[in-house]
C-alpha cells in the first residue's frame, strides 16, 4: 500500500530536526556540569528521530542513523562500562576516571571529565532504545509456525 506523505510534515521534520539535534548534544556536552546530560540529550535526540519517523516512517529513520539501533545500544554499553571502570583501573573509584585540560589559542581553556565520556555512552544508549522501538513499530508480526 501506498501512503503519501505530507508536504508540510516532510519540510517541518527538514527544518526542526537538525534543530532538535543540536539542542540535544548542547545538553550532552553541557549537562555534565549541569542538569542534562546524556540521558536528556538522548531523550531529546530520540524526539527528533519520532519526528523523522511520523514525517517518513521508518526507511527515513533507518537512513539518518549511522550503525543499525541495536549496534548503539551495544556501543554506548560498552562505551559507559569502559569509562566507570577506568577509575578503577587508575586507582581512584567507580566512575571517577579523571579529567583533562586543554589550553587550545583561539578558544581557551577547555576541561572535560570522565563524566562526559560516560554521558556520551548514555546518550548511544538512550538513541539507540528509541530507534530500536521506532523501527519495531508497523513491523508485520512474524508467524510462530
Amino acid at each position: 500500500m501506498n501512503v503519501r506523505q505530507s508536504l508540510l510534515a516532510e519540510t517541518g521534520s527538514r527544518t526542526v530536526v537538525p534543530t532538535i539535534f543540536i539542542v540535544s548534544l548542547f545538553l550532552l556536552v553541557v549537562g555534565h556540569d549541569a542538569p542534562g546530560g546524556g540521558f536528556v540529550g538522548g531523550l531529546l535526540a530520540g524526539a527528533a528521530l519520532l519526528v523523522v519517523f511520523l514525517s517518513g516512517g521508518r526507511n527515513e529513520v533507518r537512513t539518518l542513523l549511522p550503525l543499525h539501533p541495536r549496534s548503539l545500544v551495544g556501543l554506548g554499553m560498552a562505551v559507559s562500562i569502559t569509562v566507570a571502570s577506568l577509575g578503577l583501573v587508575f586507582g581512584s573509584s567507580f566512575l571517577d576516571a579523571g579529567k583533562i585540560t586543554l589550553d587550545l589559542w583561539l578558544v581557551g581553556e577547555i576541561s572535560a571529565g570522565s563524566s562526559l565520556l560516560f554521558d556520551v555512552g548514555v546518550y548511544l544508549v538512550v538513541v539507540g532504545l528509541v530507534a530500536t522501538v521506532l523501527m519495531e513499530l508497523g513491523r508485520p508480526e512474524e508467524s510462530a509456525s
